[in-house]
């Protein structure tokens, strides 16, 4: 039996049926959990004496409404979490959907793993997910005045104020966007021998 078999094993029966999904690819595995057990899977994860994922190494939003460049089917949002067992060695991937898509929320796992604070954080910036029971959720990457979660698939390529440092009155200012519009177009090089290929 190999480490993955292992640890496949492990997970199934210490999540038993809070499993929705568990997927096996290019020698990782990842587990889609509803978001009711989320905090429960999360606790079990770190707690159990054959799985003991004590660190939380990352965690992001994603956006699914039109994932591959096709329309989904399912939640729209998703949190992805990675997590490391040192005394195993060993990785797993957690994934939950936010049951809602208009307002995106999972529980927080900041008492779970501390590490995972400005990890949500980043989430609910970028992605609008509200993690309940987060005791700092507010933007971290963005201005405080910014209207909008710049990740998500709908959200304007371009914008409509800018911000810069005005040294005459010595403080940010917002103004209307003063870059024009414009469409790139990539240069087609049609030489036959054009850096020494031919």
């Amino acid at each position: 039996m190999s480490r993955l078999d292992t640890l496949e094993a492990a997970l199934t029966a210490a999540l038993g049926d809070r499993v929705k999904k568990l997927v096996r690819d290019r020698r990782e595995l990842t587990v889609t959990v509803g978001a009711a057990d989320y905090l429960g899977a999360a606790l079990t994860l770190r707690d159990h004496t054959d799985l003991k994922f004590e660190q939380n190494i990352d965690l992001c939003g994603v956006d699914y409404s039109i994932y591959k460049d096709q329309p989904w089917e399912g939640p729209r949002f998703c949190v992805v979490s990675h997590l490391l067992s040192v005394s195993h060695n060993w990785r797993v991937r957690l994934k939950v959907f936010c049951p809602e898509d208009d307002v995106p929320v999972v529980a927080s796992l900041t008492e779970v793993w501390s590490a995972v604070n400005w990890f949500e954080r980043e989430a609910f910036d970028l992605y609008g997910i509200i993690f309940d029971g987060h005791l700092d959720l507010r933007r971290i990457l963005t201005d405080y005045g910014f209207i909008g979660h710049p990740f998500r698939k709908d959200f304007p390529t371009s914008g409509h104020v800018e911000m810069r440092y005005d040294a005459e009155q010595k403080r940010v200012i917002y103004q209307p966007v003063t870059i024009e519009p414009r469409e790139i177009t990539p240069r087609i090089i049609r030489e036959d021998n054009y850096g020494g290929l031919h």
